[in-house]
């Protein structure tokens, strides 16, 4: 559906030379999420505006739909372009038409028939729940409703594409939750292939099948959101999973612990992560009625993804080598993640 092979992006200024992106390779399949994630100045909007070809590349090329961008003329472009809605952190309205007209406007450009653009703009209206705001102006609305209006307006031309530049970031959690539930039904409805570009990691959570991680015009880290949640490989990854998957012990419990040099030197302490079904089985119980350990449960976190339940447990196991080590083995065997912790020392 959409391909970056071997794509940079270099802008002169000045005689200065910046990186905007490098050497991108990137596929996003028909009916994708895919949520695009990283830090400020990582290249996100950069990449995404190569989608629609506002930016072109310095080297590369970008294929929508089995069309090179590259090779394509103005006239080719704009065709291509009118099939990609796009929202934007700040809606982008004009304050001097009202919600009907504002939606309208793509279908005004076209040169729509007048009955066809009121049937298609009360359709969308009705769609994102604002078919009573016709008549108003932007300043009259939320900021929820605005976005709303946004969203109406990038699907007035029954896209295939949907670009969405920080789409949540200037709404309130509330409202950022109705208006990923918004994107959501589109995709499902509409069949419409969503890119979503973030420094949010819930809005990733939320609602993404895939996501790609950048940093400093690089793509770093990528796959099924689930894949990368629950094994973050780059120190950037392992940050934006850590503000939504609290998978570090906290350091007061920590500093209790390391009061009672007793417990310290008679337990070992080790962090199991588990993921789908290890999640949903009693294993930890199991493991405290059918072992020879002692278990004390330090700390514990679990969160959703997908339907699927993700989480991680410190715990302190009691007991002699050979009991702990049959401990470990069978909490490995029902797929659950054991790695023993070694350094007590709080980071």
């Amino acid at each position: 559906m959409i391909r970056f092979e071997n794509v940079s992006k270099q802008y002169e200024r000045n005689g200065v030379t910046t990186q905007a992106l490098e050497n991108i390779n990137l596929t996003i399949n028909k009916g994708d999420i895919y949520g695009i994630i990283g830090y400020s100045g990582a290249g996100k909007s950069t990449l995404v505006r190569l989608i629609n070809f506002l930016e072109k590349p310095t080297q590369g090329r970008v294929t929508i739909q089995n069309q090179i961008l590259n090779d394509l003329s103005n006239s080719e472009l704009r065709k291509v372009r009118r099939k990609i809605g796009m929202i934007f952190q700040h809606f982008n309205l004009l304050e001097s038409k009202t919600v009907f007209e504002n939606v309208a406007i793509p279908l005004i450009l076209l040169k729509e028939k007048k009955h066809n653009i009121e049937q298609r703009v009360a359709e969308l209206l009705e769609f994102v729940g604002l078919k009573d705001k016709a008549n108003s102006y932007p300043k009259e609305l939320s900021g929820g409703q605005k976005q709303r209006i946004g969203i109406a307006r990038a699907l007035a031309n029954n896209p295939d594409i949907l670009l969405c530049d920080e789409a949540t970031s200037a709404l309130d959690p509330q409202t950022t939750q109705a208006i990923l539930d918004l994107i959501k039904k589109i995709n499902e409805q509409y069949k419409i292939t969503v890119v979503l570009i973030t420094h949010e990691m819930h809005v990733i959570q939320q609602i993404c099948h895939k996501v790609a991680v950048m940093e400093k015009g690089k793509i770093i880290e990528y796959g099924n959101v689930l894949e990368v949640f629950g094994h973050p490989q780059q120190p950037t990854t392992q940050n934006f999973v850590s503000s939504v998957i609290n998978d570090q012990i906290p350091s007061g419990v920590v500093e209790n612990l390391l009061e009672t040099e007793e417990i310290k030197h008679n337990f070992k302490l080790f962090k199991l992560e588990f993921l789908g079904l290890s999640a949903s089985e009693p294993v930890v119980n199991a493991l405290i009625l059918q072992r020879k350990v002692v278990v004390n449960i330090l700390f514990a976190h679990m969160s959703e993804i997908q339907k699927t339940v993700i989480g991680s447990m410190f715990v302190q196991l009691q007991g002699n080598d050979i009991d702990i080590n049959d401990a470990v083995h069978y909490l490995r065997q029902n797929g659950v993640q054991v790695s023993e912790i070694h350094d007590w020392e709080i980071n």
